[in-house]
Formats: structure tokens, sequence, C-alpha cells
């Protein structure tokens, strides 16, 4: 069986185009050199990608970008990924967007390896302009998921949504940031996202199995590896090398995770305990579940999340 590395890559990137109250990087902008410095740490990125297969014959690479802001308002990235989704050892491109861009770009892309992982934020943009984004990624036969925030204010937005976008895309619900639910009130998201209890929550996660740091690493715009986006910088047991040097996979290897528990999606999704490879299998990236069964949806042999 070939080896497999995924890598979530976040580069300097931190501007966006909506200023969506719950986030922290709403509206922000990025000066001429921050955006040189992120085209130029991209570039170098794409480069190690695309000799992968020279150095490491037979491993297959998925990449999932995860910008702190917007990416695809940016032409690098968005050329970034349809060169991605021809190499023949790239198994899956994906990107987290608010779908503002164009589409057209994706045109040339690989229908087989790219993905998106869309977000729907109901007060940063007209709700039948975003649909027609959705139905247009239909008509380009591009694998992608769309989401939206948990806000109590977001709820007829979300069933709104729920009935105009096709049945055989799912859509997910994030809980909201330091948000607890009633079980009434997870009881309404359920019914849009079947898999809300899986959000709902943090998961546990001390000491507990995780695939990041062994098939899965987070890289930044100078290639530093660690196992995961959320163990802290200044933690030095988890810095695990640098990309372009090699340092990094002698580092590679079951590890137990060191946070108390995790909240976010890309990062719980790699606890083996919890199933959700197998809910998402073939989509882990784009967050799209292997089957779309309505009101029925749950996480293959995952045990339900812990309060």
């Amino acid at each position: 069986m070939d080896a497999s590395l995924t890598i979530l890559y976040r580069g300097p990137l931190a501007s966006c185009d909506y200023d969506c109250g719950y986030c922290p990087f709403a509206k922000r902008r990025d000066s001429p050199e921050q955006l040189r410095a992120d085209r130029a740490a991209l570039a170098r990125f794409i480069e190690w990608v695309a000799a992968a297969e020279q150095r490491e014959h037979g491993e297959k690479i998925s990449v999932l970008f995860t910008p702190w802001g917007e990416a695809l308002t940016r032409s690098w990235y968005r050329n970034a990924i349809v060169e991605l989704s021809h190499l023949p050892h790239v198994g899956k491109v994906a990107v987290q967007t608010n779908l503002s861009c164009r589409l057209g770009w994706l045109d040339e892309a690989n229908r087989d390896t790219t993905a998106l992982w869309c977000t729907y934020h109901p007060d940063q943009v007209e709700f039948d302009r975003f649909v027609a984004k959705h139905r247009h990624l239909l008509d380009l036969g591009i694998r992608h998921s769309i989401g939206i925030v948990g806000q109590p204010e977001h709820l007829d937005a979300a069933r709104r949504l729920r009935e105009a976008i096709d049945d055989g895309v799912y859509l997910w619900v994030n809980a909201a940031e330091g948000k607890t639910y009633t079980d009434a009130e997870a009881a309404d998201w359920t019914a849009i996202d079947p898999l809300f209890e899986v959000s709902r929550h943090a998961h546990p996660s001390l000491g507990r199995d995780c695939r990041t740091g062994e098939t899965v690493i987070s890289v930044d715009g100078d290639g530093n590896v660690r196992r995961c986006h959320f163990v802290p910088r200044t933690d030095p047991t988890e810095h695990l090398g640098n990309l372009y040097d090699g340092s990094f996979r002698a580092a590679l290897r079951p590890r137990p995770c060191p946070l108390k528990q995790c909240d976010c999606h890309i990062g719980y999704v790699h606890m083996p305990e919890l199933g959700l490879y197998g809910t998402f299998r073939g989509g882990v990236l784009e967050r799209v579940p292997a089957a779309l069964l309505t009101h029925t949806l749950t996480p293959a042999g995952a045990p339900m999340p812990r309060t």
C-alpha cells in the first residue's frame, strides 16, 4: 500500500474580504509586503509538493489550505490549486473558502482531485448569489461541502439554505465558539446537520491517539512542521522539523495528543476513536460524508461526544 501524507498548509495570509463579527481576521488587510511574502512562501511549497514524487517514490500527498483569511481572492492560490490538482501523486487538494471569488478558474482544475470546503456567512453575502455559486460548482462537477456557524441568529438562514441547495451536498454546522447549546437548540441544528452533535461539544483528547504528527502535519509559510494547528508553537516537543530540509520525516510517528481537548473539525477528525475517517471516507479534507442519509447520518462506529 502506498504511503500517504496529508498537509494542512497555512501561510502568512491573514486578510479577508468579509467582516464577520465572530472572526478576529474580519476585514483585515495584508500589506503589499505581506502579500508578496505569502505568494513566495506558497510558490516554495508548491515546488516542494511537485518534486515530492522524485524524492519519495510512491507517496501520495493530499493538501488542505486553511488560511486565516480568504485565499481564493488571490490568484496565486487559485493557480496553486489547479497545478496541484494535476500532479499524479496528489490525491486531493482542497481549500476552506467563503466562495466570494469568481469560479471560472476551476475550468482548468482536475475535477477528480479538487474540492472546496465552503462557508456561508448570512450577513456578508446575498443568499441568491451564494446559492448561484453552489449551483455553478455543481455544473463544474467540483466536489464541495457547505457550512455555517451555529449562531442563534443564523438558524433561519441555515434552514433556508438547506432547502435551496442540492440534496446531495452536505450542509455542516459548526458550533459557535463559547456557545453552550440546550438540547432543544441542538435539536434544531441537528435537523439541518445530522452530525451537529460531533461539533456541539469539545472532544477530550489529552493522551489519546491522533493521526496528526504521523500521517497528518501542519506546515507554515517557512516550512516549519508541527503536528497540527492547535498545539502552541511555544511547545518545543511538538516542533517536528522543517518541510524543506526533510528533517520532519524522522519525527513522524504515532503520538498522543498533548492538549486537554479538541474543538475544531480539522483537528478532531483525525482522532481514530471518533471514527470520522469512516464517516467522511474519501472526503475528509473537504468535509464531505461518504453517505448522505438525511436525518440518519451518524459517525461510523463513533461514540457520542462527551460533555
